[in-house]
């Protein structure tokens, strides 16, 4: 059988010139979990950007391997958000009642809209500023990611925006569970603060596990909630720049929702149809788990130290500022409301 041309002339080449990377990625991505299962409260996709970063700050990706790690970090991360949707369904939204609704989102607009603003104090590029938003807002450096194509951010940007949630995200996990104790929260709003506040799942299920079951089973649903707002974000995003950003070689804007999220979409409404087979939603979760830790170790391979010191310590100012009100204001409403 013959394969279409676009195939054969496109694809095929890309994919070869990927598999000397993605051999790599995929032992790294193998590394992973065994690390997760002997310390529990640092998360696979933690491990993953640090194994990612090392190997590129140790100048391991040589120019035969960079294709397979820009092939993970982006076509599989795309794979794995779309996956990501069945994870969500609407009728556990809909559980966590119209209160807990108005926190994850009034979170997620005040930290979109306040970190912008403060990287404008910062003077900072709106472009950088935009990506550590997104990432605190949402999903870390998932939601990067899938937003990085509608900005004109430079390599350097995009590394640093990984590099800061990363930190932030882990340094959340520490410290969140033990406030919560010591601020006299219940298991709900506890629960409620971590999913609202802590970056992606995989950092927001090793916190709510120190934090204990009861917090648990909130927070993922919480966390979930707010990546189901990507979809939104991204198509304010492409609204506000088609003017100026992500303009193909051909003239044509990028389309309002990229072709991944509107994967994402159409996977919570199948998991919310409840038509899947538990061991089929199952099957996916897992590999879910295997495409977004192999994205997330070709993104860690470009976060360089050398590229993090050339942009100095104002994004650092701005991560950090970026997490105290992402972490406050969830805290806030979290008490007043819940």
């Amino acid at each position: 059988m013959r394969l279409p041309p676009v195939l054969t002339s496109k694809a095929v080449p890309i994919v070869q010139s990927a598999v000397p990377g993605l051999a790599v990625v995929a032992a790294l991505t193998a590394v992973a979990p065994l690390v997760n299962e002997a310390v529990s409260t640092v998360s696979t996709l933690l491990v993953s950007v640090t194994l990612g970063a090392l190997v590129g700050n140790l100048g391991l990706v040589t120019d035969r391997l960079q294709p397979g790690f820009q092939f993970a970090a982006r076509r599989l991360l795309r794979v794995g958000i779309v996956l990501l949707g069945l994870r969500l369904s609407l009728t556990d939204v809909a559980n966590l009642g119209i209160v807990t609704i108005i926190v994850v989102i009034t979170t997620v607009v005040a930290t979109f809209i306040g970190t912008q603003r403060l990287g404008v104090r910062l003077g900072l590029s709106p472009d950088l500023s935009l990506l550590v938003a997104t990432g605190y807002s949402i999903c870390g450096a998932s939601a990067i990611a899938a937003v990085e194509g509608s900005t004109d951010a430079t390599e350097d940007e995009v590394a640093v925006s990984i590099g800061l949630v990363t930190l932030c995200g882990t340094l959340a996990i520490i410290s969140i569970p033990p406030l919560g104790d010591l601020l006299g929260l219940t298991d709900r709003q506890l629960g409620t603060w971590i999913g609202a506040s802590i970056h992606d799942v995989g950092q927001v299920a090793a916190a709510s596990s120190i934090a204990g079951t009861g917090a648990l089973a909130v927070a993922v649903v919480v966390k979930l909630t707010r990546i189901s707002l990507l979809a939104g974000i991204v198509a304010w995003v492409n609204v506000r720049r088609r003017p100026t950003a992500g303009e193909r070689t051909d003239g044509k804007k990028p389309p309002l929702l990229p072709l991944f999220v509107v994967g994402f979409l159409v996977m919570v409404v199948v998991r919310s149809a409840d038509v899947l087979s538990d061991g089929l939603i199952g099957w996916a979760r897992d590999l879910e788990k295997i495409l977004l830790s192999a994205a997330l170790v070709g993104l860690g391979s470009g976060v360089r130290i050398d590229r993090v010191r050339k942009l100095g310590p104002k994004p650092l100012l701005l991560g950090l500022g970026a997490w105290i009100v992402v972490a406050g204001v969830s805290l806030a409403a979290t008490a007043l409301l819940i």
